[in-house]
């Protein structure tokens, strides 16, 4: 079996997580993971925001699958979301993850989300605080093919 790996150092990466409502409904979302919560920015321009309005039970994995080193790690979270206010400070943590630290670079609908009035726009955090986290690394060895691997020297 693997040894266990850090949660918090695979949930800091820029990874995407897939989040699923009720029926049969699965998104890819960014988020943060802070202070033991995914955060997704969402509003009422999504059919995510209305669902979980609807419905807060939702479903989330974030993973990894690497053929080609075997990388295989996994993080399940179930739970009850809430909608919760935007605060620009973890908007723009958000976006430096996965967009980089310069803003000039940025596309201008991401820019918006910082800078517009979220109350006007209806901006908020979907915030999940999971009741069930499950961690799983099913990580494998990747054996070398032999007829791509140089003989040794002498055979």
């Amino acid at each position: 079996m693997p040894p266990p790996f850090d949660v918090d150092a695979f949930l800091g990466r820029p990874l995407t997580a897939r989040v699923a409502t009720d029926g049969p409904t699965v998104r890819p979302v960014w988020f943060l993971w802070e202070e033991g919560a995914f955060w997704i920015l969402t509003g009422p321009w999504t059919k995510l925001f209305h669902r979980v309005g609807a419905d807060p039970r939702i479903a989330l994995v974030v993973d990894v699958c690497d053929v080609a080193t075997g990388l295989v790690r996994q993080v399940i979270a179930r739970g009850r979301a809430e909608l919760v206010p935007f605060d620009v400070a973890r908007g723009r943590r958000k976006l430096v993850r996965y967009l980089g630290p310069d803003e000039s670079r940025w596309d201008p609908r991401f820019v918006h989300y910082l800078h517009d009035d979220p109350a006007e726009r209806g901006t908020v955090w979907l915030r999940l605080t999971p009741s069930s986290l499950t961690a799983n690394d099913l990580s494998y060895a990747v054996l070398e093919d032999a007829e791509s691997t140089p003989p040794r020297r002498g055979e």
